[in-house]
């Protein structure tokens, strides 16, 4: 195995090394904080994973925060929150029921399409209250208030 030369070491640790001191400045930052939810949102604040000048200035881009709600049938988006067992909203507009494959939006912004080919057909009814709750497996159900009937959905937006 062949060994590095010594000014390529050097370069390497100390690019390694001031990476490390800004990470090191933050987590100390955040150590004086006595309050528990301050310094735990200092933690939370630190960049993880970040290489090259943003990492020692601390100029990341920082990404949306999203509530527990937002996030609710996003399983791909790695989260650090629990989730609520289920949500409550409102399908826009006027509604009649479902069928395999139908997408449906809610008040909320969410959109979820049915992917058990089930279908319902439900009085014609504007602004429907629905839930969305999640069962002991994960499996996600949409049911709307007053009915019988439920889909198996998955979040699409």
């Amino acid at each position: 195995m062949k060994a590095l030369s010594l000014p390529v070491l050097m370069v390497a640790l100390l690019t390694v090394s001031g990476t490390a001191l800004a990470d090191d400045a933050a987590l100390l930052k955040c150590r004086t904080l006595s309050d528990t939810a301050s310094r735990v949102a200092c933690y939370d604040a630190i960049p993880v994973g970040i290489a090259g000048p943003a990492a020692a200035t601390g100029t990341a881009a920082a990404a949306p925060v999203r509530t527990p709600e937002q996030n609710f049938g996003m399983e791909a988006v790695k989260q650090r929150e629990a989730q609520p067992a289920s949500i409550r909203s409102t399908v826009v507009g006027d509604f009649d029921g479902w069928g395999p494959g139908s997408q449906i939006r809610l008040a909320n912004g969410q959109v979820w399409r049915v992917i058990d080919g089930s279908d319902a057909v439900l009085p014609p009814t504007k602004d429907a209250a629905v839930t969305i709750e999640r069962n002991v497996f994960g499996t996600l159900f949409l049911k709307v208030d007053g009915g019988n009937s439920s889909a198996k959905v998955r979040r699409v937006q």
